[in-house]
């Protein structure tokens, strides 16, 4: 029995007849809900952007089935019939994932909070806003710009994920240098559990300790524990001001090593982002570029706020002392320079990759490029990163060349070997298996090497608590 069906196959039904009772029941019950049957137009609810690729090799012609409520009692009126018929339940957001959190197969129901995307306050006075969560991060900044204001965490894919699937991996982005991660803007929550009740967790206020943080334990927890339907978020005002700086190095190694200038100077970024050779060739080759001809590593870094002049000065001397070439972006070039690093590297269309989300102190980087070579030479791979220097959150890209004859459904095991030694590296230098994609169904063995088993048990002791039953996102995040 698998945890997908763990009371359908108890009470003798097949999961895919109970969720035909399901979506029975839920029309006469509540016909205001939106629903799409089991069948081949929901098979892209079987994936997300990182198991996508197994479309390609997936002829299977059934997706789940998938629900849209367009509140929170609705939302409690599905969980509630849910887990009355025993059948599991994974919520979804925008489906932009890259961990797997949010793939679903046959015989389970899809939640989706796409219709949940109301933008329900905006106090200017407290700094909050209270959201749905399937509003996009780049619609809710679009509608806090009039007050001045912004809400600062912005994953790479801020123009498509939601803020409800930012919640669920805690997710991070580019302004994380200085604002932080999800976590640190999330306030309080209003969340539906397993058994179709409401609960809110949290405070309005800046500060609250009463009770046990369970704010902070739902972040994160990838709809394990509970389906997020408000958030109070905390906002900040627009910087005053935004300049871009370049610094450009002569080797990957230089470059890695030249980022400790930035944290003995005075200065503290917004973003700082780091750009090893590899990364740079394939962004000019994807996107027409020719950085590679400024040098073969580069360091971007954004500044905000009051002082921007002197914050500029400041950080050039510190990079200048450390063997860089800087440069001070006009507004243009550094919108553009902000837009490839977004999108601007692509994927390899005709090699086999995997990518990692792999983290650790900063001080650590460059130990971990350097770790590069030796794991190309031993398994065969190119590596290459992309990473968030100001908070150690590297994104590799390992490849390996496709050959003739080669099954598109099976890797080579040398490219999984590779990755889990480079996760082995990350732990080894104090680090983490995923510093702000989640675990999902991909990375679970990789955080097992992370976890010890006494912590293991605890997280599934609290997933107990919450979901007796396993009914919300079984198998996913631990």
């Amino acid at each position: 029995m698998t945890s997908a069906e763990p009371e359908a196959r108890q009470r003798g039904v097949h999961p895919q007849q109970a969720v035909e009772s399901f979506l029975r029941e839920l029309s006469s019950r509540h016909p205001g809900i939106a629903v799409l049957a089991a069948g081949p137009e929901t098979r892209p609810y079987r994936y997300d952007a990182a198991t996508a690729k197994s479309a390609l090799h997936d002829d299977a012609g059934q997706g789940p089935a998938v629900v849209f409520p367009e509140t929170a009692g609705q939302v409690q009126d599905v969980v509630r019939l849910a887990a009355g018929l025993g059948i599991t339940v994974v919520p979804r957001g925008a489906g932009t994932g890259l961990s797997g959190g949010a793939a679903a197969r046959p015989g389970q129901v899809v939640v989706s909070t796409g219709r949940l995307a109301r933008v329900i306050e905006i106090s200017p006075l407290d700094e909050v806003a209270v959201v749905e969560p399937g509003i996009i991060n780049a619609e809710l900044n679009a509608q806090l710009a009039p007050y001045g204001l912004f809400y600062a965490p912005d994953p790479a894919s801020f123009d498509i994920s939601t803020i409800g699937g930012n919640i669920a991996t805690n997710a991070g982005g580019l302004r994380c240098a200085k604002y932080g991660v999800t976590r640190e803007s999330v306030l309080a929550l209003d969340v539906v559990l397993a058994d179709g009740s409401l609960v809110s967790v949290g405070h309005r206020s800046i500060k609250g300790v009463t009770g046990l943080d369970l704010t902070s334990l739902f972040v994160g927890s990838e709809g394990v524990l509970g389906i997020v339907v408000s958030a109070t978020v905390r906002l900040r005002p627009l910087p005053v001001a935004r300049r871009t700086v370049t610094a450009f190095f002569d080797s990957t190694a230089a470059g890695a090593h030249g980022l400790a200038a930035i944290t003995g100077s005075p200065v503290r970024p917004v973003a700082i982002e780091f750009f090893d050779t590899p990364s740079l060739d394939s962004i000019d080759s994807h996107s027409g570029t020719s950085l590679r001809g400024r040098g073969a590593a580069l360091v971007l870094v954004e500044l905000d706020g009051y002082g921007i002049d002197e914050q500029s000065a400041d950080l050039a001397t510190a990079l200048t002392a450390a063997g860089a070439r800087v440069t001070v972006e006009t507004d243009d070039d550094g919108a553009r320079l902000w837009e490839l690093r977004r999108s601007g590297r692509g994927l390899p269309r005709h090699k086999w990759y995997i990518g990692e989300d792999i983290a650790v102190p900063k001080s650590r980087l460059a130990e971990v490029y350097a770790a590069f070579p030796v794991l190309e030479a031993r398994f065969g791979v190119d590596i290459s990163a992309v990473s968030h220097a100001g908070d150690g959150n590297l994104h590799p890209l390992i490849t390996l060349d496709r050959l003739p004859g080669d099954d598109p459904a099976q890797p080579p095991a040398a490219l999984q070997e590779a990755a889990t030694e480079l996760v082995r590296v990350a732990l080894s230098l104090g680090g983490t298996v995923s510093g702000e994609h989640g675990i999902g169904s991909l990375k679970q063995d990789w955080a097992a090497l992370e976890l010890s088993p006494r912590i293991r048990q605890a997280q599934h002791a609290i997933k107990a608590a919450l979901d007796p039953h396993s009914l919300l996102n079984p198998g996913k995040a631990i």
